[in-house]
């Protein structure tokens, strides 16, 4: 049974989604501010966040942080902001949902339950070998590390996904709404503009320039690819 963990100041809120929650077979717990959903973050270890981003003693931006700091659970984001801008920072700093007040409590767990069926990682059939290796670089696919020139590189468990599915296929190019698409379970504008940032952090940590990669090179108008040829462009 999977458990849900709603953080949000609205009581009324917080009780209807639950009433939706049970029904379908959720635990569901809850916390009325950012201490107390952390809190309960850590004692129950959630499937799924649902959290506001506008909490009465932090910020949501603050709980999130902290959340993916401690792992890879599901974080839906509730916000009454409607601007693009939001949503991209959302994506961007590690949701993987988003959705805007008002909004219906039915819709809200199908999103959840939907999150349940994407599991983490690229969705793609897993390769044979535990590792893969591309011109210096080492991907450890169970560990979920990446080593470069025997160096561990820090990696998110976004950018770890985009370069993995980049390594599965040296030489293909992926748009950037098939990488959003492969990693987010979903590709739309917002989706599209995070995979460019997530890319362009990924190259910093490679060492990577835009103009001359030794690993992901941009096909201008179209997405991305893993470079085949050893060296820089």
């Amino acid at each position: 049974m999977a458990t849900l963990l709603v953080i949000d100041d609205d009581e009324s809120l917080r009780d209807l989604v639950a009433a939706y929650g049970e029904a379908l077979g959720w635990t569901v717990v809850m916390g009325a501010d950012a201490h107390t959903g952390l809190d309960r973050f850590h004692t129950h270890h959630p499937d799924v966040v649902v959290l506001d981003l506008m909490l009465p003693d932090a910020s949501g931006w603050t709980v999130l942080d902290a959340i993916r700091r401690a792992g890879d659970v599901y974080v839906v984001l509730l916000t009454a902001k409607d601007a693009e801008a939001d949503r991209i920072t959302g994506l961007t700093r590690g949701a993987d949902d988003y959705v805007v007040k008002p909004f219906s409590p039915g819709e809200l767990l199908a999103r959840c339950q939907a999150l349940l069926r994407r599991p983490r990682g690229p969705q793609q059939p897993r390769e044979p070998a535990a590792s893969l290796s591309h011109n210096g670089l080492t991907i450890d696919v169970d560990a979920h590390e990446a080593w470069l020139d025997g160096e561990r590189l820090e990696l998110s468990a976004l950018e770890f996904q985009l370069l993995h599915t980049l390594v599965r296929r040296p030489g293909r190019v992926f748009t950037r709404d098939q990488l959003a698409d492969l990693v987010w379970g979903a590709a739309d504008a917002a989706a599209g503009r995070v995979v460019d940032v997530h890319i362009g952090r990924l190259r910093r940590k490679l060492g990577d320039g835009a103009e001359q990669p030794r690993f992901i090179e941009t096909v201008r108008g179209v997405g991305y690819r893993l470079r085949t040829q050893s060296g820089p462009a």
